[in-house]
């Protein structure tokens, strides 16, 4: 099999996946598969609830809902894929398949980091800056904040998909992972990868470290901020709006950053399709749930679109006993 520069190549490759051994997969397929309808349903729900409810028309909601969206993406360009595997005895992808899943989880992936900065951003003005909320947050800037995040992904993927063509393969076609992954399909590749690997580490890092840093600054203001209260209302406000996005920044970088903060050499590949687990798949399904058992904002929407429901049924069956 060989592949090399911008030549299409005939070639496929076989990804490990998790286990070769029947019950294993049959209670891993079914596990996934909750997780993932779980997500679909929990992200669509968050999606429905914040277009349906008037209150929920704020720039916090909206980056909220461009979270969900995003998610459902991101969940769904791996997997799939991975159920389909899961069913089958040889999980084979081919050249350009792979391709397509790298950039596509690129994207969706540094979308997320920029996108959880910004809505720091958003919290830190909230908070810090009410009285200038409306104005620094209106509704173009908030849409220009979430294109830049789908931007920034755009181009991370763009760049690591480019060096990804250059590399050549002709020996193992077996990638040790469960979706096209970047280190992973570096280690099969018959040529030196280390220009990858050096590009990976510092776009990486750059993304990482800018939307982190974005991230502590705008929760240091906050805090200060916080202190400085004197009504223990508005700080449990405020406790309470951030919380959800802490919790979901925590496990999102967490898990990313032990995949990639580690140099190759020392790479644990069991370990990183554990981490890769828990950012690709199990986080996309939490960030509804943390958003909506931790916010009585979308708690006090979700009665109100219930009752609402209730309303019209009543209205309904009424008019169906006049006639």
């Amino acid at each position: 099999m060989m592949a090399r520069g911008n030549h299409t190549p005939s070639a496929e490759f076989v990804l490990a996946g998790f286990s070769e051994h029947g019950d294993v997969q049959a209670v891993l397929f079914v596990v996934f598969l909750v997780i993932y309808m779980i997500t679909l349903l929990g992200n669509l729900g968050m999606l429905v609830l914040i277009r349906s409810d008037a209150q929920l028309h704020t720039p916090m909601y909206f980056f909220l809902s461009s979270l969900s969206f995003l998610d459902i993406c991101y969940s769904s360009s791996i997997t799939p894929r991975l159920l389909a595997d899961l069913l089958t005895e040889r999980k084979v992808i081919s050249y350009s398949a792979c391709l397509i899943q790298f950039y596509s989880y690129a994207v969706f992936a540094t979308t997320e980091c920029y996108l959880l900065a910004a809505m720091a951003y958003d919290r830190y003005v909230a908070i810090c800056r009410p009285l200038l909320y409306a104005i620094s947050m209106s509704s173009r800037v908030c849409a220009l904040l979430v294109v830049g995040s789908y931007l920034a992904g755009i181009v991370n993927a763009t760049i690591h998909t480019g060096f990804a063509l250059q590399l050549s393969f002709c020996g193992s076609n077996i990638i040790n992972h469960f979706y096209c992954e970047g280190p992973p399909l570096y280690a099969i590749s018959c040529v030196d990868p280390t220009i990858n690997e050096i590009m990976m580490f510092t776009v990486v890092g750059f993304n990482l470290f800018v939307t982190s840093l974005t991230i502590l600054i705008s929760y240091i203001y906050i805090l200060a901020t916080i202190l400085r209260m004197r009504s223990a209302a508005g700080k449990h406000k405020a406790v309470s709006t951030c919380a959800s996005h802490l919790t979901a920044v925590t496990l999102f970088y967490g898990s990313a950053a032990s995949m990639y903060s580690r140099p190759s050499s020392r790479r644990s590949q069991d370990l990183d399709k554990v981490a890769s687990v828990f950012y690709t798949v199990v986080t996309p399904m939490l960030n509804p749930l943390i958003y909506s058992l931790r916010n009585k904002e979308v708690k006090g929407a979700l009665g109100r679109v219930i009752e609402k429901k209730r309303s019209s049924q009543k209205s309904f069956s009424l008019v169906l006993q006049r006639n």
